[in-house]
């Protein structure tokens, strides 16, 4: 992402996937232009910076397959579909995507206007959280879908001549050579992916060769077509061109050019199974001058190595898959629409194309199964290749069926590739030149009777497909060279009739790869055979004197196991459950390649014990449950001439119980010299793994053992004592120089990792975990017993340590003393009770290729439970400078006094989350560099300017019994992205911002600027100093005991501009200006505020509340009233209501009377008030409280749960009915939802309903009513257990009274429950 367009495109993506408003993003550039690369830089950074809960990438291309799209979605969201329909998966893939918060989903390739809910892609309305960056190269894609649109443009002459530069190989100088470079670069149009495959191609040629490529560059003006490939065909054509070099034939197609072509026959973006191209390339001729199918593999994944090399291929995550760019095989599609290599490919094929008979090679891709017009016989004699394939279906039995007629007028063909096929071979006709026949999926009727007619077939390939038999006709494919049977029939057991194998005596590769009957002595005939992959039980081994023959390459699995299916690209060998004799292997073992043991009795080595030669070529050696393996080789008898394990690579021991190490004796010769990756876990007597102090003589002279080490994991071996024993007179010939992984759990016996002699040698090293390890006491085991170390002052320098992860070690007290770990991008420990020091580094030395002092490329420090860590990085002579840290968590750490001892906080201006809590001794978190007068000292390139926090998000502090300063010297502008402030539980917190700066500083409060602002908590800090925040998207606040046992804030607060929120002990919580309405709030919670009177003085009736869904007040002793009429009638999403001991409060809502005349909004106050979606109340101690809700005609509380009413002396009606309320005859009112109603100790109560009004619950689950003796509302029950309650009327009125209200109980003591049968309360009907 060098070129300036791409950084532009980059930043606008990025600008617009945090932009609010925006769900669609379109990326759309030329093809080759670079947006796949770009849309995949994108996907990363968003993982890298955790920017989403998921990021999804796939491609669509011109025919989507949306069941294969739906199941790689599905797959990130851990979703298994349980309907099978597209509709039914798009249905369960949308809700699944609904559950996750934040997701980008990355559309690569995009060709038409797509409804992404067809995926089940959730986006816009139906998930807000949910992004969707697409790329594509119509720009019209864009606009359709209604996209935030970016094109990403072609590099600038300058950029396009430094990628050409760099992929070509040449110099920066002013050579002939780099000017004619420059003509053919600019020839590329800027296109990065026309400069990488022209730059490949030509690198390393002569000037000449350059000249002639510029002047052909220069001809071939008719290949430039705007509406085909924009400026790519020229480039490319020169890079395909160039294929034929050093050939001698420069006229015609040659092999590697075919083997190219044949790769556009698949479909796009699919990956390309080598074998299958390999199979077909054999098939179409492909180097016929080569005779064994052995040497010509060869050959082909040479051509497909040098078209790699040459851009033209591109690789994938699997070894044995190629892909080809989609503008590539447009540009392959292009050459082979004319001349004689004509091929046609279709994808998602409806109805029979028009096709003239001159095609050479044809690939019909997902052919619907119900094609129009599908022909009984098609005339195509030149004819060589075809790929015919049936359409990707659930349903098993849906095959696309031909007729044996169909292939009668393919005289020429040579290679048929069918897949998802039915039809009879009983009427095919002779195909003569036919050589490869593959068939995946397929159901072939009357097989064998055709095969006749087959003659010249050299590979067949039947690969799940159903056939009726494997017959004796077989034997009359006399050219037959390459027999692959694998998942045939129905039957689990593939049954090959008696002696029939033998008799195929061309065969030269055979793979069975399924259960079989095959007799093995039958594989003696075939002299020819070089490949074999072969599944075999453990009865199916002769027992007489048999070995398997000597070949080339093998996959051959003996035993049961569903997990392993083994082909033979290299030499494999995996036995498992078997404790006969491994004679028959002889030959194998030899020259092994992967070697798997599983539960493999009777041997305690492998060599000599199952190979005396050493296994050399041995690269793989996976070994478990071996339970007789003491160790891998046993030297004892040996005379010093043995060779063993020199090309080991892997190693991966687990479970085994006798082995006791890897050599008994002395070492042999480049023993382990190769071993890359070691595994060993599970082997409960092993001690020590490598023994380097068992040497040979003629070891000392050779590379040093263990140096070609990467990586080393070792898991759950309780008696391990040491990784490695080193003598100290063979310091030398160990080295760990290529370490780059150590990942060490559960060793409880091991004390140190690393002797001091290795330490110094592990110069790679980049991440170190260790967990569970209870008597590590260090990681470099200095003053080992046995090692002397002539310097203790030794420098160990670990230049590339990125991960430093080690927890649950009970006895660590030091992690690195004296090691220079500069490098270090993430520090997590946990639960290292005895640790006391991560850091510590006398020296003051500072890495040349870091340039500069602490820790330049530090992201993230972790640090929880460590009750004697006193220090996170000792070093008193340089500051500590993390330019690049983002967050820093620290937690249960009662010693810790700062987190590094001298900070230079301009060093930290990539901070973005802090997390400090449980740190009972913690003084400062940023403790400032002082002189010996105490004074902060400013460093002289910084002056005296103070600081910012840009990036800082999230900052919590909280129970940190002894902090008093957080920020020193910071600008109040100094957080701009400060999204969440919890301050809780310091109490002798004093400042956690603080600015000399005027404008900073308004009478005695610091004020905070921060935009983006949405949680804010100060609890229990009851020294901290009085501050205000201007915060205009504020949706959580939290303000409970602050500023209390300090001075009073300053009560002229002064009026701003704009709304502010004033945070510390003052009598106005929001300060209202400017028009602001604080709409965004959602949850407000004060508590033992107790100079607060009102929480905003909302005289010009501008707060509006109607996301507020939590409000909680307690212990705001002189609050008079909460909202104002307008306000109250805001308050549509308010959920939950609690207010405690708030003793002056005497309405909730202000009275219309009290509201100010100068109200512009006073016409409001006659529409009805509802609060309807409170669902929790709670009401209690508060002895001014006269009355809680009004009440009109309306349900005021229609969603209403549970109410609880307590303590409030003064309470005489729980709902008031408004003054302009007249009831004429009797009001019923529901409250559907309330469950719960709790009145206790309420001396004043004399209503709970209004007099003329008859209240139903017919959801009351509990009622309780206790000491309300005043209370003239009664209760009673139905015949259905729903409550009702109604109010006594006036004595006058009584004669008119029901004999309902007569019997209700009034003024008692209740207590009833619907689930008890027993009823304190009347039933009345």
């Amino acid at each position: 992402m060098d070129s300036e367009s791409s950084k532009s495109a980059f930043n606008q993506i990025m600008e617009a996937i945090n932009a609010k408003g925006v769900n669609m993003i379109g990326l759309h550039g030329m093809p080759g232009v670079g947006k796949t690369t770009l849309a995949k830089e994108v996907g990363k950074h968003a993982r890298e910076q955790k920017l989403f809960d998921k990021v999804v990438m796939f491609t669509m291309s011109q025919n989507p397959n949306i069941r294969t799209i739906q199941d790689k979605v599905a797959e990130m969201f851990g979703l298994n579909f349980d309907k099978n329909t597209e509709e039914g998966r798009a249905e369960e893939l949308f809700r699944s995507m609904q559950r996750v918060n934040k997701i980008l989903v990355i559309v690569d390739d995009l060709w038409e206007e797509f409804k992404m809910e067809s995926i089940g892609i959730p986006f816009g309305d139906d998930h807000e959280g949910c992004k969707i960056l697409l790329t594509t190269r119509r720009q019209q894609v864009c606009t359709k879908m209604n996209c935030k649109e970016i094109q990403l443009g072609i590099l600038s002459k300058d950029e396009a001549w430094v990628l050409f530069r760099d992929k070509a190989g040449l110099e920066d100088d002013c050579s002939t050579l780099n000017d004619v470079a420059k003509e053919v670069a600019a020839q590329c149009k800027g296109l990065p992916l026309a400069i990488v495959v022209v730059a490949k191609a030509l690198k390393g040629e002569s000037l000449n060769e350059w000249r002639d490529a510029n002047q052909r560059f220069k001809d071939s003006t008719h290949l430039y077509d705007e509406e085909v490939l924009g400026g790519v065909l020229e480039p490319l054509k020169l890079s395909y061109d160039y294929l034929k070099k050093g050939i001698n034939q420069m006229t015609g197609i040659n092999d590697i050019q075919m083997c190219f072509l044949l790769c556009s026959l698949f479909p796009e973006d699919e990956e390309i199974d080598t074998e299958i191209l390999i199979t077909c390339g054999i098939g179409v001729g492909l180097f016929p001058y080569v005779s064994l199918i052995e040497d010509k593999r060869k050959k082909i994944v040479e051509a497909l190595k040098k078209l790699k090399k040459s851009g033209l291929l591109l690789e994938t995550d699997g070894a044995d898959t190629i892909r080809i760019h989609d503008v590539i095989r447009d540009f392959a599609h292009w050459l082979t629409s004319t001349g004689e290599n004509r091929f046609m490919v279709k994808d998602t094929l409806k109805e029979w194309p028009h096709m003239d008979e001159s095609y050479t090679a044809i690939a019909l891709w997902n052919c619907s199964s119900i094609i129009k017009i599908f022909p009984d016989k098609v005339e195509f004699s030149k004819l060589k290749t075809l790929f015919l394939v049936g359409e990707r279906k659930r349903k098993r039995d849906d095959f696309l069926v031909v007729f044996g007629t169909f292939f009668e007028e393919m005289k020429a063909l040579q290679v048929l590739l069918l897949q998802r096929v039915s039809f009879s071979l009983k009427g095919l006709p002779s195909l003569p030149n036919l050589k490869t026949l593959w068939c995946y999926k397929c159901r072939l009727k009357n097989f064998s009777s055709s095969l006749t007619n087959m003659r010249s077939l050299e590979i067949l390939a039947l690969i799940g497909t159903e056939i009726d038999e494997i017959s004796e006709e077989l034997v009359k494919l006399s050219a037959l060279k390459y027999l692959r049977l694998s998942n045939v029939g129905v039957e689990r057991e593939m049954n090959i009739p008696p002696n029939l194998v033998s008799r195929l005596t061309s065969l030269q590769e055979l793979h069975v790869i399924s259960a079989n009957n095959l007799n093995l002595l039958e594989l003696k005939s075939l002299s020819r055979l070089t490949a074999l992959s072969l599944e075999l039980s453990a009865n199916q081994i002769p027992l007489e004197d048999f070995v398997l023959p000597k070949l080339q390459r093998y996959g051959v699995v003996v035993g049961e196991i569903y997990a392993v299916n083994r082909e033979a690209f290299i030499r494999t060998l995996v036995i498992l459950d078997y404790s006969s004799s491994l004679s028959a292997f002889n030959n194998l073992f030899c020259n092994v390649e992967e070697l798997i043991l599983w539960d493999v009795g009777g041997q305690k080595n492998i060599v000599p014990s199952i190979d005396e030669m050493g296994v050399n070529e041995l690269t793989s050696l996976h070994l478990a449950s071996c339970d007789d393996m003491e160790f891998l080789i046993d030297t004892k008898n040996d005379q010093g001439s043995t060779v063993a394990f020199s090309n080991l690579v892997e190693l991966k021991i687990s479970s085994m119980v006798s082995l006791k190490g890897l050599c008994y004796g002395v070492s042999p010769t480049r023993f382990l010299q190769n071993l890359k990756q070691v595994s060993i876990k599970d082997c409960e007597e092993l001690q020590v793994i490598f023994q380097i102090d068992k040497l040979s003589e003629r070891m000392k002279y050779q590379t040093p053992l263990l140096s070609n080490l990467t990586e080393l994991s070792l898991h759950s071996l309780p008696k391990l004592k040491m990784i490695w024993e080193v003598k100290p007179s063979h310091r030398a010939i160990a080295s760990l120089q290529s370490l780059k992984v150590v990942r060490i759990e559960s060793c409880h016996n091991l004390k140190t990792i690393f002797s001091p002699c290795l330490a110094l040698s592990m110069l790679h090293l980049q991440e170190l975990d260790i967990s569970y390890c209870d008597r590590l006491e260090q990681v470099i085991g200095f003053g080992q017993e046995g090692e002397i170390i002539e310097n203790d002052c030794l420098l160990y320098c670990w230049p590339k340590l990125r991960v430093l992860s080690i927890h649950h070690c009970e006895s660590l007290k030091y992690i690195s003393t004296n090691t220079l770990i500069q490098s270090l991008e993430s520090v997590y420990i946990e639960n290292c009770h005895q640790l006391i020091q991560i850091y510590n580094m006398e020296q003051n030395i500072v890495l040349p290729e870091l340039g500069s002092q602490g820790f330049p490329l530090l992201e993230s420090i972790y640090l929880s439970n460590c009750p004697q860590l006193l220090h996170v990085f000792k070093n008193d002579s340089s500051l500590c400078c993390w330019p690049k840290l983002r967050s820093l968590r620290i937690q249960y750490c009662p010693n810790l006094k700062y987190v590094c001892a001298t900070t230079w906080t301009q060093g930290l201006q990539s901070l973005e989350s802090v997390y400090i809590t449980e740190c009972s001794q913690l003084i400062q978190v940023f403790n400032m560099e002082q002189n010996k007068h105490g004074q902060d000292i400013v460093l002289p390139e910084l002056g005296s300017q103070n600081h910012c926090w840009t990036k800082l998000k999230t900052l919590q502090i909280e129970d940190c019994q002894l902090l008093k300063y957080m920020f020193a010297n910071t600008l109040s502008q100094g957080f701009p992205l400060l999204e969440s402030l919890y301050l809780k539980n310091c109490p002798q917190l004093l400042q956690v911002f603080s600015s000399t700066e005027e404008r900073d500083v308004i009478g005695d409060h610091i004020l905070l600027n921060v935009p983006l602002l949405k949680n804010l908590e100060v609890s229990n800090c009851p020294q901290i100093s009085c501050f205000i925040v201007q915060a205009q998207h504020i949706e959580e606040l939290v303000l409970s005991n602050v500023g209390n046992s300090r001075q009073l804030c300053n009560t002229d607060v002064p009026v701003l501009n704009e709304g502010c929120i004033v945070v510390g002990n003052h009598e106005e919580v929001f300060q209202v200006q400017g028009g602001y309405s604080f709409s965004s709030i959602k949850k407000l919670k004060l508590r033992n505020l107790f100079e607060a009177r009102v929480i905003w003085n909302d005289f010009a009736q501008v707060v509006t509340l109607e996301n507020l869904t939590t409000l909680t007040l307690s212990d705001c002793k002189k609050l008079r009233y909460i909202f104002s009429p307008m306000m109250a009638r805001s308050l549509s999403h308010l959920k939950d209501l609690s207010i405690e001991g708030c003793e002056e409060i005497e309405r909730l809502i202000l009275d219309k009377d009290q509201v100010s005349s100068s109200s512009s909004n006073g016409d409001t106050s006659h529409q009805p008030m509802s609060f309807r979606n409170l669902t929790w109340i709670t009401v209690t101690n508060c002895k001014n409280l006269n009355s809680l809700f009004p009440f009109g005609f309306v349900p005021v509380l229609p969603m209403l749960e549970s109410l609880i009413v307590k303590r409030n002396s003064k309470l005489e009606q729980v709902f008031e009915l408004e003054k302009k309320v007249e009831v004429v005859a009797e009001e019923k009112m529901k409250f559907d939802n309330l469950k719960g109603l709790l009145l206790e100790e309420l001396p004043g109560l004399i209503q709970f309903c209004p007099k003329g009004y008859h209240f139903v619950f017919p959801e009351m689950m509990q009622l309780k009513v206790r000491d309300c003796p005043k209370l003239t509302t009664g209760f009673f029950i139905d015949s259905q257990r729903f409550v009702h309650c109604k109010t006594k009327m006036v004595e006058q009125d009584a004669v008119e009274e029901s004999t309902t209200v007569q019997n209700a109980i009034f003024n008692e003591n209740i207590d009833w429950n619907r689930c008890l049968r027993e009823s304190q309360l009347p039933h009345i009907t």
